[in-house]
């Protein structure tokens, strides 16, 4: 074996090792922090937009943030929906019940019921999650900066319970150019009902 040969095969091998030492220790992070709570924007007031199921703007409320404990989110919410909104999981992409979902009505919390999306703004991504290019009020989410697996994004979360949603990436349509790319377990949808 050359001198260039085995140099590469060090460094490879070296590189290699510590990336799954990186890959390790952040995902053994992830679990330490979410092995009972995600910490949680401060209790208090927040101000809302509310809406009724057909859409209708109702006007802003000032409600406090919904606080319940792990036990408590666990008896309400499914399994799924636990891991994912409590813990920040992840289903799986063309997995969720609303990824085809087509119908005009109202996206909300899963966990608190606050209106998040309109279906106005849903459109087809080709990810495998519901995506949307803007939420139904800016007032009923807010994002914060997410670190995990290696890489820097902007995750988004319901204002009134801090619940995960998902994401939000800067490869959407106009007019805003976003893509909020959510998770199906983590949204209850409410159909407008014709007339």
């Amino acid at each position: 074996m050359n001198e260039t040969t085995r140099r590469g095969f060090i460094f490879g091998a070296a590189t290699l090792v510590a990336g799954g030492a990186f890959l390790g220790v952040d995902r053994a992070s992830r679990s330490a922090l979410n092995a009972d709570t995600i910490p949680e924007e401060p209790a208090g007031l927040v101000t809302i937009l509310r809406f009724g199921d057909d859409g209708r703007r109702l006007g802003p409320e000032t409600l406090p943030k919904v606080r319940k404990s792990q036990d408590e989110w666990r008896k309400q919410l499914t399994p799924e929906q636990f891991a994912i909104t409590r813990r920040a999981g992840t289903e799986e992409p063309y997995s969720g019940a609303l990824v085809e979902e087509h119908r005009a009505g109202i996206y909300r919390c899963a966990d608190c019921d606050n209106a998040l999306f309109d279906s106005k703004a849903k459109f087809e991504s080709g990810t495998g999650w519901p995506s949307f290019w803007e939420p139904i009020a800016k007032e009923n989410v807010y994002e914060r900066v997410d670190v995990s697996f290696g890489e820097v994004r902007r995750e988004v979360r319901c204002t009134l319970c801090d619940a995960h949603l998902g994401h939000v990436f800067p490869d959407g349509p106009p007019p805003t150019n976003l893509r909020y790319c959510m998770n199906s377990a983590a949204l209850r949808f409410a159909p407008v009902a014709s007339s």
